[in-house]
């Protein structure tokens, strides 16, 4: 499938901060970081930019299930 191209001045700011948020979280950078990489003054509005919220990779008990089941 090809995805249409999109003309420079249709790229939103906020699309950008969507990839920001989401980027650097699956990357494992601390939410206060990406908080502070945003410019956003209260957490909660940077988990609002995190489009892989639902991202059971990242849950904390499939977190420690991994590291347990790792046995370390």
């Amino acid at each position: 499938m090809r995805l249409p191209r999109m003309h420079p001045h249709m790229l939103r700011h906020n699309m950008l901060r969507h990839t920001l948020v989401t980027t650097t979280l699956d990357a494992g950078v601390d939410l206060r970081d990406v908080q502070i990489a945003a410019r956003h003054a209260d957490p909660r509005t940077t988990m609002r930019y995190d489009r892989a919220h639902t991202n059971l990779d990242r849950h904390p008990n499939y977190i420690l299930a991994a590291y347990m089941a790792s046995g370390t």
